[in-house]
């Protein structure tokens, strides 16, 4: 089982004039001591307009410079957000492919298509249409980064004519790609399209044992791959605080977690929302308890509780606080070996949440880096090998259900496109005008010509 830092670069009010800069700073840090310690994925969010939840609107950007100051960790999206109104399906294979190949073949394209109104109505996506959007834009991605050229795509949201996009990924056919799941019918569509399950929701490991099994039965069952190979691997988020007591873990991560999945109903479930004036942490504070997010609910259960779990209290009512892996080494050794034990891929770490303190998370990492996970490490190699010997057969059996049609031909085996003026030579037909071009080209190559270039604005 491998291990991911994940950032929504969280920032409650009120907020100073170097905040921003600061938390960005101070992830880079984290990430850089991630990488040292051994970890394997850092996941960043692409988010819009969600204040205080996710102040992560280019993940791109920070990924890249993550790529700089590290030397093994994956750099994951999770996710780009994939409905062309977001992002034309160009513009994301070539971001991809870029970042793969500055990192030296380290990038992971995790996709989704938001379900808050601030980012779906602020792109004016009707939330009808999002699911089709999703699967289109990111066919047509997947296609720039693997086909040379591009052979055109004519959809219901996307029309683009032949084109060679370039650059081309360092991975090959392309970085493995993974969707956003929050449900297990979500699970069951990435099973479906072959790609990778990235599990938001907050979920025990006895709990997460019936998605990896459905997730590995429609796999083999139903699955077609959307892209060019098969990534089967599910990953599960959890809360993370580790600290040399359990006190100390929960009074330094309990808030922080919490504030994390108050923030996130609110922009999903429950919220009313004023564009630069609400105040989430302060409704926080003051609806915590009675909206099910209480950090005095983990530290009342800890006393009570003989092993962690993903929420504190789950019962008819929802739930009343996150826990997950916010404890002792010991705690969080035996929590993460009930994931391993039912086969999650991959357990992502949220602890940049809330208010928790940098130094916090720093030291956080480092007892983790070096009392758990050094364990875990050792058992991947073997894990990961039995694995993938296992699935293979699976894999050649979902590939070979690909449809040819999924690379249709070029539109006529001689397409071409012509310069601006060229066309405009085309159109009028004149043998002057294309004399005039061809003069123009010689003086060009002779280093003159510069005035027509300015007339062209």
């Amino acid at each position: 089982m491998k291990f991911g830092i994940f950032y929504e670069h969280q920032l409650p009010r009120p907020w100073g004039e170097d905040d921003e800069y600061q938390l960005l700073q101070d992830a880079l840090e984290q990430c850089e001591l991630a990488d040292r310690l051994g970890f394997d994925y850092v996941w960043e969010v692409e988010h819009h307009f969600l204040e205080e939840y996710s102040h992560s609107s280019a993940p791109e950007v920070f990924l890249a410079a993550v790529s700089q100051r590290t030397k093994n960790l994956r750099l994951g999206h999770g996710i780009v957000q994939t409905p062309p109104p977001f992002n034309h399906p160009a513009r994301v294979a070539e971001r991809i492919a870029t970042l793969d190949l500055i990192s030296g073949g380290r990038a992971d394209f995790g996709t989704g298509e938001s379900s808050s109104e601030a980012e779906l109505g602020g792109f004016e996506i009707d939330p009808a249409h999002k699911r089709e959007m999703w699967e289109e834009g990111l066919r047509v991605a997947l296609r720039c980064l693997t086909e040379e050229p591009f052979t055109g795509h004519s959809g219901r949201w996307v029309t683009m004519p032949p084109r060679n996009v370039v650059p081309k990924p360092r991975q090959k056919p392309h970085p493995p790609v993974w969707v956003a799941c929050s449900r297990r019918d979500t699970i069951k569509l990435a099973a479906r399209k072959g790609i990778g399950a990235l599990s938001f929701s907050f979920i025990n490991p006895e709990e997460a044992a019936h998605w990896v099994s459905e997730y590995h039965e429609t796999l083999e069952a139903e699955g077609v791959p959307i892209g060019d190979a098969v990534n089967p691997n599910v990953a599960a988020v959890t809360t993370f605080m580790c600290a040399p007591t359990e006190e100390e873990a929960i009074a330094r991560g309990a808030e922080g977690s919490n504030f994390f999945g108050y923030s996130l109903a609110h922009y999903y479930v429950f919220g009313r929302h004023q564009p630069g004036r609400t105040d989430v942490w302060a409704e926080f504070c003051a609806q915590r308890d009675e909206q099910g997010f209480s950090p005095d609910a983990v530290r009342a259960a800890a006393a009570n509780q003989d092993r962690l779990g993903a929420k504190v209290v789950e019962g008819n009512g929802g739930s009343s606080g996150l826990r997950g892996a916010v404890g002792t080494p010991d705690q969080i050794r035996e929590y993460l070996r009930r994931y391993e034990e039912v086969g999650v891929d991959q357990v992502i770490f949220v602890s940049q949440a809330g208010k928790n303190r940098h130094e916090d998370i720093m030291e956080s990492l480092e007892l983790f880096g070096k009392e758990v996970l050094p364990e875990f490490k050792e058992r991947d190699e073997k894990l990961s090998r039995d694995k993938e010997q296992r699935l293979a057969p699976v894999i050649d059996k979902v590939m070979a259900r690909k449809p040819a049609e999924d690379h249709p031909p070029l539109p006529d085996p001689d397409y071409a496109f012509p310069s601006i003026p060229v066309a405009m030579a085309d159109r009028v037909g004149n043998d002057q005008f294309y004399a005039a071009l061809e003069d123009i080209g010689k003086k060009l190559a002779r280093g003159e010509g510069e005035s027509f270039f300015s007339n062209l604005g």
